[in-house]
């Protein structure tokens, strides 16, 4: 199954910054990956009961899978971004629950809420691919 040509842009954008950030996030501190884990219970709060340490190395085993998957062309398109997709609306998610992410309409970004709202991107691009495929499979 090949990766169409135009499927490339997304995913090696998106993959290469997923990647990254997961590799970055494997030498989280205790303190680092406390305040991860709390602006993510923000928007889960069951979250709030998993130890920090392990929801720091969940989350960065999660995002080196994520972004190798977007950028191994031998992955399905349609997997690769249905799973970006997920992320990045669970990521869109703790943007609008976390206070002073956001102004005060509750949807355009605050100086704080800068870094998260970029990932609107990914989810755009994510979905952008769903459909295609989806589509494609139609016809």
């Amino acid at each position: 199954m090949a990766v169409k040509l135009h499927h490339v842009p997304p995913r090696l954008a998106c993959g290469a910054f997923i990647l990254n950030t997961g590799v970055t996030k494997r030498s989280l501190d205790v303190e680092g990956a406390t305040g991860l884990r709390d602006q993510a219970a923000n928007a889960f709060p069951f979250l709030k009961k998993v130890d920090p340490v392990r929801f720091g190395k969940a989350l960065s085993a999660f995002e080196i899978a994520l972004g190798a998957a977007l950028l191994a062309p031998v992955v399905p398109t349609w997997a690769a971004a249905a799973v970006l997709s997920g992320f990045s609306a669970a990521l869109m998610r703790v943007y609008l629950k976390t206070p002073g992410m956001t102004r005060d309409d509750g949807i355009r970004p605050a100086p704080a809420g800068m870094g998260i709202a970029r990932d609107v991107f990914m989810l755009g691009s994510g979905l952008g691919l769903v459909v295609e495929e989806l589509a494609a499979k139609r016809h």
